[in-house]
């Protein structure tokens, strides 16, 4: 997200930073923005490293359930299996684009 000034944000860097180096320690990366001119803290690229690290959890949550249970007549299983579904298409609105196409 970038700011008024049209700088992106110090989160938005250490998360770009972090997406293109996944086992970079926080020392890395505060170290890496620093050589670019940008202080960031460790305690801010903690914090974004927590909140990458839940959204892969919440995703992988849903899709091991998913897997875990069998939709055999059950409507709770056949929820959770197109909630997972969901997920591998990149969201519900790309889902139904999907599902939509092959209606055609």
């Amino acid at each position: 997200m970038a700011k008024k000034n049209g700088k992106p944000s110090k989160s938005a860097l250490i998360r770009e930073y972090l997406k293109k180096h996944k086992k970079a320690k926080a020392k890395e990366v505060v170290e890496a923005l620093a050589g670019d001119g940008v202080k960031v803290t460790e305690g801010l690229v903690y914090m974004q490293k927590g909140q990458l690290k839940g959204r892969r959890q919440r995703r992988a949550k849903i899709v091991r359930a998913a897997r875990a249970t069998k939709a055999n007549g059950d409507p709770v299983a056949l929820i959770r299996d197109v909630k997972a579904l969901a997920v591998r298409a990149g969201g519900y609105g790309k889902l139904k684009d999907l599902v939509d196409a092959l209606g055609d």
